[in-house]
């Protein structure tokens, strides 16, 4: 008997003596096969040969080793396990000829849009692109009957509340419910709207909207705004000019065009000929949409607009064509 629990403690100071070499996950799946399966069947083989007091003695000393061993090789395999998902980097190793990503010229058009109005005092805010009825239309004085809907075909998710966003005023609205005046952002984000993919349009594009709502807040303030924002992206030589326009979430409304980047106002095909791009909506907010959110429209007034990224970019980095932004080509966006 003195021999058997002699040798299960050999086995012990053995097994200490394994695990300070493991090395990998294999050599603790060996000792778990040497230790916990072939040293331990054989204990309990042994152990129908004896009898009486001895056998208690003998059992109790084979639950100890394996609750020892059990404790020890579990340890090193979570070790290993946990190893294997991490990545482990050689930081001293030198990488000649490091590709460098770039900017999606989408975005480096948005971040220098997002300098020039954060100079000028905005916020920028971000909202939800799957979006309620009430939010994306009904605040905006556009009820269900109204036919301003008609101008924009909407995907909904589940009819007639939820929605894909179709603008950003959305975030405007939600803006003005939680925070009185002066309010001074820039929203900007992805919409949604049914076209059909051409050269001009696609299904999912991005807006940049504007408001400003304070006390004696007037269309002339809307014209410096944004007459700033042209310049400062296109230069100074760029003409600007405002026609009337109907939106149902501003009185009055204007349609903002610039002087064509192609021709100087001369005529091409970029303009139609007419010198003239179209580049921005914008007006003053209605009243209705003031006292919707819970304004004074007899003490606030503010104004609102919006640009499409998208189109926008196309100017800016004179490309043909709206689909030009999707490709995956590295090459063009560094010559961008």
């Amino acid at each position: 008997m003195a021999d058997i629990i002699g040798e299960i403690n050999k086995k012990k100071d053995e097994l200490k003596e394994k695990i300070l070499n493991v090395q990998s996950k294999k050599d603790v799946d060996d000792l778990k096969s040497e230790y916990l399966k072939i040293f331990l069947g054989n204990m309990y083989k042994n152990l129908k040969n004896i009898d009486g007091n001895e056998k208690k003695e003998f059992g109790k000393a084979i639950n100890d080793f394996k609750n020892y061993a059990n404790e020890k090789i579990n340890s090193l395999k979570d070790k290993f396990e946990t190893e294997k998902g991490t990545n482990k980097y050689d930081v001293s190793v030198f990488k000649r000829n490091i590709k460098i990503g770039h900017y999606h010229p989408l975005v480096k058009l948005y971040k220098k849009i997002e300098k020039i109005f954060v100079g000028m005092g905005f916020s920028v805010v971000q909202g939800p692109e799957i979006e309620l009825d009430e939010y994306n239309f009904e605040k905006l004085n556009m009820p269900s009957y109204h036919p301003a809907r008609d101008m924009q075909d909407t995907f909904y998710i589940t009819p007639p509340n939820i929605l894909l966003r179709s603008h950003t005023s959305s975030v405007q609205i939600r803006t003005m419910e939680l925070q009185k005046p002066p309010i001074q952002i820039i929203s900007p984000g992805t919409v949604y709207r049914v076209d059909d993919i051409d050269p001009q349009h696609t299904p999912m594009f991005y807006q940049v909207e504007g408001l400003m709502v304070g006390e004696k807040i007037s269309f002339s303030n809307l014209k410096a705004i944004l007459i700033t924002l042209l310049k400062e992206i296109f230069g100074e030589s760029i003409e600007v000019r405002f026609r009337p326009t109907y939106y149902p979430y501003t009185e009055p409304s204007a349609a903002i065009d610039m002087s064509c980047v192609e021709c100087g106002g001369k005529g091409c095909r970029t303009c139609g000929n007419s010198g003239w791009i179209v580049v921005l909506g914008s007006g003053m907010v209605h009243p209705n949409v003031l006292e919707g959110v819970g304004y004074d429209s007899e003490k606030y007034t503010g104004f609102a607009f919006g640009l499409g990224l998208n189109r926008l970019a196309l100017l800016y980095y004179g490309l043909g064509e709206i689909r030009k932004i999707y490709e995956n080509n590295v090459s063009l966006w560094k010559q961008l």
